[in-house]
């Protein structure tokens, strides 16, 4: 498998069309990461089922978040994708979270061509409120059971904001 790190670009930021690689299926409970030294994934645990992943979960290649880790992404489609899968997605918006007491920004992408829904998808608000609902609750509860009060939801950016961050991202792995 090639690191992606090494071989993908983080995208066109400036333009809004990112890489990003699939890392969690929507509705899975398997904490599968990307390991930087193995180049590979690996799982890391299993959740509960309750707190199965509301979207698809992945990583911008290139980029390093304030937790050490690549900055994620929340990947939403019609359905579940797999592992591995790279795709341009067109930035909608960020989730600003705290993890541990550390920054684990969220980026909020869609496909960039999603002939499905005729690519109306381009802000957070699009997505609808109820969606932002679900994702905030997951988000500020999925580590109840093991560690209570560890999450933290600090709200949600658009676009611009997104792209800031990915850009400091860029610039901590490039560093």
């Amino acid at each position: 498998m090639p690191d992606f790190n090494k071989v993908v670009t983080p995208g066109d930021v400036a333009g809004g069309i990112i890489h990003t690689v699939i890392e969690i299926s929507e509705g899975s409970c398997l904490k599968i990461e990307w390991n930087r030294e193995l180049a590979c994934f690996e799982l890391d645990r299993i959740e509960p089922k309750i707190f199965a992943k509301p979207c698809n979960y992945g990583f911008i290649p290139g980029t390093l978040d304030e937790d050490g880790d690549e900055l994620d992404t929340l990947v939403v489609s019609p359905e579940p994708l797999p592992t591995g899968l790279l795709l341009k997605a067109r930035i909608v918006g960020i989730l600003n979270f705290i993890d541990d007491g550390e920054a684990d920004h969220k980026v909020v992408v869609v496909p960039a061509d999603d002939r499905n829904n005729g690519d109306s998808i381009h802000t957070l608000e699009d997505l609808g409120t109820r969606w932002m609902e679900q994702v905030s609750h997951h988000f500020a509860h999925y580590k109840d059971l093991k560690r209570p009060g560890t999450t933290t939801v600090e709200g949600w950016g658009d676009v611009e904001h997104a792209k800031k961050i990915i850009n400091e991202c860029i610039g901590r792995y490039s560093a």
